[in-house]
């Protein structure tokens, strides 16, 4: 494999450790490290042991580190590491410490970063998919606008385009770009309030910034029509996922079958990016009734065990209706 792997990491040094074997296994030609800071002295332990998983193997490669002495949040950390890692690279494959990769996600990046480098509508290629195991076609992707960051890849060209501070969207959100792009309501209600609290700076986040950088540009992602990466990392440790999701956390991987079948063209499939809006933000369609409200204002006061054991038993009760 040609193409470097930026991996982002911070404090958690067993799921650091899973993700990193996979990287190990994959031997990318070069190698960039992206840490945070401790927030505390109880943490600086388990930032330092993460870091050290870094150095325990023997490179034959290049391998760049980028480490914060002090906690930058996730917004300006994981923002200000992918600026480093665009300005090093071209194009590269991006995982965090809670993605786990299946090892044919590599060479699927690897060729569709190759085929789209150039093709300004394709800005974002990834391994995750939401769609449950219902196949859109007989490709092996497919283009949608709704996705996660957990395990992905893209070139510089399209980083270009980022703005951590999302000013773009002070003069878009008073035009009908957003209703013209999603259509559905529940979506574009949801995203306008979302960019408005991300333009307050409410939202210490770095990837709805990219979502916006690309939508804004008429561009689109390259989804893989089959999960290639699991995500490890939810529970009460997590930064963003503590809640845990059926439709979401730890996901069965996939493997990609070679060589690939491209789609004759690109363009959103929205019947497919319309499944993965409700996957990825299921509360988001339920908190439309009260029968919603009342639950949530119930649920949010139980222990996460608990919790989770409930969002369990309703995934079960849901297949069999």
């Amino acid at each position: 494999m040609n193409t470097p792997v930026a991996f982002i990491i911070f404090n958690r040094p067993e799921r650091t450790r899973r993700v990193f074997a996979e990287i190990v296994r994959a031997n990318p030609p070069r190698k960039l490290v992206v840490a945070d800071g401790p927030r505390n002295e109880q943490e600086a332990a388990s930032c330092a042991e993460t870091r050290a998983i870094i150095a325990e193997v023997d490179w034959d490669c290049e391998v760049l580190t980028n480490f914060s002495e002090r906690n930058l949040g996730c917004k300006q950390r994981v923002s200000s590491g992918l600026d480093w890692v665009f300005r090093n690279c071209e194009e590269a494959i991006i995982l965090e410490d809670d993605c786990l990769p299946d090892p044919s996600f590599f060479p699927f990046c690897v060729e569709l970063l190759e085929k789209y480098r150039e093709d300004k509508r394709v800005s974002m290629i990834c391994g995750s998919n939401f769609q449950q195991g219902k196949r859109r076609s007989a490709d092996s992707y497919f283009f949608g606008l709704h996705v996660t960051a957990w395990g992905w890849a893209s070139w510089r060209r399209a980083w270009d385009n980022y703005d951590v501070e999302m000013r773009g969207w002070a003069t878009l959100r008073e035009t009908s770009w957003l209703a013209d792009l999603l259509v559905n309501p529940v979506a574009v209600k949801y995203w306008r309030e979302t960019f408005d609290e991300m333009l307050r700076g409410n939202i210490d986040t770095w990837d709805y910034q990219f979502f916006f950088s690309w939508w804004a540009n008429n561009s689109l992602a390259a989804i893989a029509d089959r999960n290639l990466v699991s995500n490890i990392g939810f529970g009460s440790e997590a930064t963003r996922t503590k809640d845990e999701l059926p439709t979401l956390a730890n996901l069965k991987r996939e493997s990609m079958t070679f060589p690939l079948t491209h789609p004759r063209e690109i363009g959103l499939n929205k019947i497919a990016d319309d499944f993965s809006f409700k996957q990825i933000c299921p509360w988001i369609i339920e908190n439309q009734s009260p029968y919603w409200q009342l639950r949530h204002k119930f649920t949010g006061s139980l222990p996460d065990p608990v919790r989770r054991k409930i969002r369990e038993l309703r995934a079960k009760l849901s297949d069999k209706l």
